[in-house]
């Protein structure tokens, strides 16, 4: 087992951190700019639509006869969420400074993720199956709810008029939600091809949103992110995304075994109720945000997708432990009378 493995930190974290690296030496600008923004165009519509394309319309059926569940998966990512992003300003800007404070309020927007999400619960032990329409409904979902929650939680385009707001709705359309349907509708076309192609289509993805990290980042840098950004709000940023997973997990977990849940259905609440996208995230605040403010927005993400991969590997290994020692327990009490 590698160090990495041993410390549970995401390769794709490294990755993106070099790209940031890169970026803030050298940023692109004049041509390659121009260049770059219209092939992150591009990379965005080409995400979205494989996010589609993904997405099997037979597991979401599926799944959702287990509506209290995905009830309360729902609540916690877009209600749960959005309401302790908007009680964090009262840190604000004493202990917590104003970008990095509107970067968890974009955090807190998000739809969950599908894959760890999906991969967790069964490493657990939990409900696979409900996880798969759970996840899959909430990135679903987050195409469409997660910009009206932006929206409602700041306001991105101050200062802006009618024209703006047109704008950002005009951009959110073409470049997320008509991809994503489109995907989505020429998935009986393209599935089986995407199902026999997920090693490429996972490398078109994270190739996606590393583009976009080093177009936003070079804007950023250009704009001065490191003088807004210090030392000490990356230690914030760090220690703030675990008291919020902290609390979401407990509220979870509290709430699973309040409401009567089953201890596989109660992992799956657990698992998907807690996740933030960063597949999602980082295409879409280059859509919803302007580009200067874009690095900002979506550091306090990139931080916390490392800390929920972290603390959810402990937590998954915990209870596949608690359901196995349970198993044992049962089949010992069971073998006298056999």
């Amino acid at each position: 087992m590698s160090w990495l493995q041993r410390l549970r930190i995401d390769k794709f974290l490294l990755v993106l951190v070099s790209v940031v690296i890169l970026a803030s030496l050298f940023p692109c600008r004049g041509v390659f700019k121009t260049l770059f923004e219209y092939l992150t165009t591009a990379a965005i519509a080409l995400l979205f639509f494989m996010h589609g394309a993904k997405l099997s319309r037979d597991a979401i059926i599926g799944g959702m006869s287990h509506w209290r569940l995905h009830l309360v998966v729902f609540l916690s990512t877009f209600a749960l969420f959005p309401l302790l992003g908007l009680a964090m300003k009262v840190f604000q800007p004493s202990l917590l400074s104003t970008p990095v404070y509107l970067g968890f309020l974009y955090l807190c927007a998000l739809p969950a993720t599908v894959q760890s999400a999906i991969a967790f619960t069964s490493v657990a032990g939990g409900n696979v199956a409900a996880a798969i329409c759970s996840a899959s409904a909430s990135s679903i979902l987050g195409v469409f709810l997660s910009p009206v929650l932006v929206g409602l939680l700041m306001k991105t385009q101050e200062g802006g008029g009618s024209n703006n707001t047109l704008h950002a709705i005009g951009s959110i359309i073409l470049q997320l939600m008509v991809p994503f349907v489109v995907g989505h509708l020429a998935r009986p076309l393209i599935g089986g091809w995407v199902n026999r192609h997920k090693k490429l289509i996972n490398i078109t993805d994270r190739s996606s949103i590393l583009l976009v990290v080093y177009t936003a980042f070079s804007e950023a840098v250009v704009g001065g992110i490191w003088h807004q950004i210090t030392g000490w709000s990356l230690v914030s940023i760090l220690v703030y995304s675990l008291i919020l997973l902290a609390i979401v997990l407990v509220i979870n977990t509290w709430t699973a075994r309040l409401l009567g849940f089953s201890t596989a259905d109660e992992i799956t609440i657990v698992f998907c109720g807690s996740k933030k996208s960063l597949a999602n995230g980082i295409p879409m605040a280059n859509v919803l945000f302007p580009a200067a403010a874009v690095g900002t927005m979506v550091l306090p993400l990139m931080i916390f997708h490392q800390v929920q991969l972290m603390v959810c590997a402990v937590l998954a290994q915990r209870y596949a432990r608690k359901q196995a020692s349970q198993r044992e327990k049962s089949a010992l009490g069971a073998t006298p009378g056999e």
